[in-house]
Order: structure tokens, then C-alpha cells, then sequence
């Protein structure tokens, strides 16, 4: 099954549930990707975390309930998950600019938020610089911490935070070191799991013979990649990740509708490397499949 219909799956059964108390593992189960990489995948696609979506659809629907019948605040509140009329009120005036018992009045104006649906479009006015790698198994080690908010890491800061410690208290520098090789990888998704988190590591490969003590281990699995790399940067005009957000959706609603493949179940890479002249660059590694 393709992404944009596992996608499409994926939106139908939010609306079938949307007035549930639904975790990112029920709405990923209606697809073939984990908690982790459906909620990557959503955010790349739709440019938006999904709890961010599902709260846009939320308020949405409680306009509407309000402009078109006399349910009262606390129940929609109680409705869509929110603990308070007060907590309601305040997420209510954020998107739709006016309080619930104003949104009644003839004539108001309200930010409303479709269903989402997901569909080919045809871009490719930009090149893509992207090749298919065959890797088989390899290890990486690393430093490894547990992202407490997989589906929205970048709003809460954490991956940033992460790297910037990891910088700023030499681990990386250490890990360089000991691997003999700077091109330093970002990885999560790779063990099972839990509602809400996940673990993701900084890391290298490990090449055989290459020091690992120290630091946490870790297998990924052999695989068909398409790597995706960005233009190279001197370093004042380099942001990490920034090319990478771009890789990655470029990927997703450009790339596979026309390239003949799908998205393989595994792990995604973050690849941040320098080249021989001192320049950044980034590369997105998505495993891939021959669609059938």
C-alpha cells in the first residue's frame, strides 16, 4: 500500500474517531508504519504536527456545533478532550479569534479547517539530488536519549537541546575521535516504541575495529536507501536540520509518487557531514521498496 493511501487511511479513521481520546499508536495502527515514523511522516507531509492537526479539527467542528445548535461550552469542552470550559475558551479564541459563546452570533467569523486529504501533485520545477544505495546490516554507537514527544520534537526543543549539549559537553568531539570519521548521524525509531517516546541517538558508524566503549550500540537493518542530499553550506550560513526538514518532505510528496517505490518499514537516517573543503551538507535516508 502506498503512503498516500496509508495516509488517506489514516485521516479517515481521525474523523471516524475524532471526539475519542485517540493515541498516535490507534491512528498509526490503521497503517503499516509505527507511532514514530507515521508521526515523522505526517510532519513532513503536512507541515504541521499531527497533535496540532487534530486540534485545528477539534475546534473546527465545535464552531460548527456552536454556529448550528444549542449544545452548551462544557460539553463540547468535555466533547473534544479539554479539562476545563476555561482551557476550551482559551484554545478556541486562539484559532477562531472570538469566545465560544460569540461564535453563535449571526455573521461571525470563524477559522475553519477541512479534513485533510493527501494526493499526487506535480512539482519536480526544483532538482532533487538523490541516489538508491544498497546497505547491508550495519552497527552505529552513540549517544542516546529518549525524546519524550515524538509526534512534536522540534516545538518542545528537544532534538535541539540534545545536539547542542552533545556539542557543547565534547561528546561529540569524543565520538568523532573515536570513530574516525565526522560525518555524525541522527537516529530514532529503532527499537519498539513506547505511547509517546521514543529513544534517538547521535551517532556514527561503527567500522570494524572502531572503538565503541563509551557509548550506547545499535543495529540498522539492511536495506535499499534513497539518499537525499542538500546543497553544501560554509558554516555561517548553516542551520542543522534545516535542509533536512526539506529533504524529507521533498521526499515524501514529490519523490516516491513518481520513483516507483514505497516507503520500507525501518528507521530513517539524518546524515550531517563536511566535505573535504570544510562545507555542510545534509542527506536524508529513507528505506525503500519496488512497489508492488
Amino acid at each position: 500500500m502506498d503512503i498516500l493511501t496509508q495516509l488517506n487511511r489514516a485521516m479517515a479513521y481521525i474523523e471516524e474517531h475524532i471526539a475519542e481520546d485517540m493515541a498516535l499508536a490507534d491512528i498509526s495502527g490503521v497503517t503499516a508504519y509505527s507511532p514514530y515514523h507515521f508521526g515523522r511522516l505526517f510532519y513532513y507531509i503536512a507541515d504541521m504536527p499531527l497533535p496540532e492537526y487534530l486540534r485545528r479539527r477539534k475546534l473546527s467542528l465545535a464552531a460548527m456545533a456552536l454556529q448550528h445548535g444549542s449544545i452548551k461550552v462544557i460539553d463540547l469542552a468535555v466533547m473534544y478532550g479539554y479539562d476545563s470550559a476555561d482551557s476550551f475558551t482559551r484554545a478556541f479564541v486562539k484559532q477562531h479569534g472570538v469566545t465560544p459563546s460569540a461564535a453563535r452570533q449571526p455573521g461571525v467569523h470563524l477559522t475553519i479547517f477541512p479534513p485533510l486529504t493527501f494526493q499526487i501533485t506535480i512539482k519536480g520545477v526544483q532538482a532533487m539530488n538523490w541516489r538508491i544505495e544498497a546497505k547491508e546490516a550495519f552497527a552505529v554507537f552513540g549517544i542516546e536519549r529518549t525524546i519524550k514527544n515524538v509526534l512534536n520534537p522540534d516545538e518542545t526543543g528537544e532534538l535541539t537541546e540534545f545536539w547542542n549539549e552533545a556539542h557543547a559537553n565534547g561528546s561529540c568531539k569524543r565520538l568523532i575521535a573515536q570513530g574516525g570519521r565526522s560525518d555524525l548521524m541522527g537516529f530514532g525509531g529503532y527499537v519498539d516504541e513506547q505511547a509517546n517516546e521514543c529513544p534517538y541517538m547521535i551517532c556514527l558508524v561503527a567500522d570494524p575495529g572502531c572503538d565503541t566503549s563509551g557509548f550506547q550500540t545499535a543495529s540498522v537493518p539492511a536495506a535499499p536507501w534513497a539518499v537525499f542530499r542538500s546543497g553544501e553550506f560554509d558554516e555561517k550560513d548553516y542551520v542543522r536540520s534545516r535542509e533536512l526538514r526539506v529533504l524529507f518532505r521533498r521526499a515524501y510528496t514529490e519523490w516516491f509518487s513518481s520513483s516507483g517505490c514505497d516507503r520500507f518499514p525501518g528507521p530513517d537516517l539524518e546524515v550531517y557531514g563536511r566535505t573535504d573543503d570544510g562545507k555542510f551538507y545534509e542527506e536524508a535516508w529513507i528505506p525503500v521498496v519496488k512497489a508492488s
